[in-house]
């Protein structure tokens, strides 16, 4: 039998898949299969891959762009003969002892599901990236928790593990399921908050990959409108995935401030989870995720009774939240318009402001220029006799009249 199955996805990286492919064939670690597939590439991918004759390759192509998932869960359920999966991108790079670390690790740690590392950030010329406040420098660098702690970070902060860094057990790929289709940009991150519901993880602090960081914002998971957008409404789904927590001690790890709604002997997971997820949404999209568990639960009779009996909470509770709850920031957009028509206005009245002080300066030179041509003038001159008399003359006069 295999001992680890590679999956590389492939799409248009015609400048990087030969590093990435040989950065596999070149492992120290030998006992392998490396499965490539192409994503219809429109570049020179595909003849890049047909290229290599290692038997260790088996290399497939989808007649039409399906995302690389689409490749992940049939090489994990149809192909993959290895006892681990390891996950690469075609234009990311392995260290050469990648899979051997990983693999020591995963054997003589029976418990722990998927062994992930560090990894270095490189620009599109394999480089390291030279800009340090770049997402992308440190995400990666992460100190390792057990799985309820990796649940918290995962709500508080989101995705810090690195997708080709990751080695895990085929079984815990049986066992948690595949990749869904729907998630774009967080089909891993929902993979590691699924298997973190079953499995202990690691991360190696060794940066075993190399992640490559195009300009441009041309990865699949760069900071760009689109993305963002996607990755909101993906965060909200992935959220449903803490409604499996069924452990009041395990549910506590994971949200400490559970406790105020909840005891061991009177837990039920929605309410909790819905109430904390009120209490606090890092991303914005945890308190729509709350209020829908509940719309769920108080339109259910059965469901309803429970959160009446046991929490005192009923459809009246309900209504209050709704109306408190700014889900879709209508309040934060009515505002910002607000906030937008007075800066507007200050706008203005600085532009009137400016014009009245240009025209002031104006005026004081033409001023001042016209009080220098009379300092300077011949009948200037000729009467400061005179009007030396005369000044002193009001002055002689003011001094009799007191």
């Amino acid at each position: 039998m295999t001992k680890v199955s590679v999956i590389l996805s492939s799409f248009n990286h015609g400048a990087y898949i030969r590093n990435s492919i040989e950065s596999v064939l070149n492992q120290s670690f030998r006992d392998f299969e490396l499965v490539i597939w192409d994503d219809a590439s429109k570049d020179d991918s595909w003849d890049i891959i047909c290229s290599y004759k290692d038997p260790r390759i088996q290399a497939f192509r989808n007649p039409e762009t399906r995302r690389g998932i689409f490749g992940f869960n049939k090489t994990i359920s149809e192909i993959a003969q290895g006892k681990y999966i390891a996950i690469h991108h075609s234009d990311d790079v392995w260290e050469h002892d990648k899979l051997e670390k990983q693999v020591s690790f995963l054997d003589t740690h029976e418990k722990i599901g998927a062994v992930f590392s560090n990894a270095l950030a490189i620009d599109e010329r394999g480089e390291p990236l030279s800009d340090g406040s770049h997402f992308y420098s440190n995400v990666f660098e992460q100190e390792n928790r057990n799985r309820f702690e990796w649940l918290r970070a995962f709500y508080l902060t989101g995705n810090c593990l690195c997708h080709p860094s990751v080695l895990m057990r085929k079984t815990c790929y049986d066992d948690c399921g595949s990749y869904r289709y729907g998630l774009a940009q967080l089909c891993d991150f929902d993979m590691w908050v699924r298997v973190c519901l079953k499995y202990e993880i690691h991360v190696l602090p060794e940066q075993l990959v190399k992640f490559r960081v195009r300009d441009g914002l041309a990865n699949a998971s760069a900071d760009r409108e689109d993305t963002r957008i996607r990755s909101l409404f993906e965060t909200y789904k992935i959220l449903d995935n803490y409604r499996s927590i069924g452990d009041f001690d395990h549910f506590c790890i994971v949200f400490p401030n559970a406790a105020k709604y909840c005891t061991k002997d009177n837990f039920y997971a929605d309410y909790a989870l819905a109430m904390v997820c009120l209490e606090h949404d890092p991303t914005g999209t945890a308190s729509i995720f709350a209020l829908d568990i509940l719309f769920d639960n108080i339109a259910d009779p059965e469901r309803a009774d429970l959160l009446s009996k046991r929490f005192d909470f009923d459809y009246r509770n309900f209504v209050v939240l709704t109306g408190k709850h700014d889900v879709f920031s209508l309040e934060a957009a009515r505002k910002r318009r607000q906030l937008g028509a007075l800066l507007e206005e200050r706008e203005r009245a600085f532009g009137e402001l400016e014009q009245t002080l240009e025209a002031r300066d104006k005026l004081f030179v033409r001023l001042s220029r016209m009080h220098s041509e009379v300092l300077n003038s011949t009948s200037w001159r000729i009467t400061l006799p005179l009007r030396y008399l005369a000044s002193s003359l009001r002055s002689l006069c003011r001094r009799f009249a007191d």
